[in-house]
């Protein structure tokens, strides 16, 4: 698989707690030059990173991160708010209470509340694969079935681990073709990347693709 055409599927991440507006500038300049799909940066930046990419890089930003436990009245919120500021995209942490215990109507309603008030904007819901078992990945997948919202995202890097071809691999095989599969947390070759997009992920969450292709000199 070219190397552009793997860019094409990653979004650029810079999540780490002390992020400078400088630092985002660089991952708004290189999500551009090397034709990611978006850049994903802390909501508190994506007003001016906004309005500095110009629309010539789809900026998306993180709700109820990393930790999933905000009310959904918050998240919400937070949701509208990322995108009254110019959020194209956004990737929400759901309830990992609830999913461990077993209130998966009320995880539904959430994900639902937080959709509508992500309008015709993408949303991306973060299951935290590495905390949950086989049995509660599967029924997450037919959670999101139902939910209106465009992609089921493995992690969110912050916790125990990241994403896994198996995990990927399950996450296709038991949600429908219309919700997509995001990997993010620890992709750090391209045959990794390309190994995860073969498995069925249509999004890969990562910073090092970038490092790499500029290392290649792309």
């Amino acid at each position: 698989m070219e190397l552009r055409a793997i860019l094409s599927h990653v979004d650029h991440t810079l999540l780490k707690q002390d992020a400078t507006w400088e630092q985002i500038r660089t991952i708004v300049d290189e999500g551009i030059a090397y034709g990611t799909a978006s850049v994903c940066i802390p909501a508190s930046y994506v007003q001016q990173a906004a309005e500095y990419a110009g629309g010539r890089v789809p900026i998306c930003t993180v709700i109820g991160f990393p930790n999933g436990y905000s009310t959904t009245a918050a998240k919400c919120f937070e949701a509208a708010d990322a995108i009254k500021n110019g959020a194209a995209e956004i990737d929400m942490v759901v309830n990992l209470g609830w999913v461990k215990d077993g209130k998966y109507d009320d995880v539904l309603a959430e994900i639902k509340a937080v959709k509508a008030a992500c309008g015709d904007k993408l949303l991306k819901v973060i299951i935290e694969t590495c905390l949950l078992t086989q049995e509660e990945k599967i029924k997450m997948c037919e959670v999101l079935a139902q939910s209106g919202a465009e992609y089921i995202k493995t992690s969110t890097g912050f916790s125990t681990g990241g994403a896994t071809f198996q995990d990927v691999a399950l996450l296709r095989q038991h949600c429908p073709p219309s919700v997509k599969v995001k990997a993010a947390g620890g992709i750090a070759s391209l045959a990794d990347a390309e190994k995860f997009l073969s498995l069925g992920a249509d999004r890969l969450g990562t910073s090092r693709i970038v490092a790499l292709a500029k290392q290649q000199g792309v």
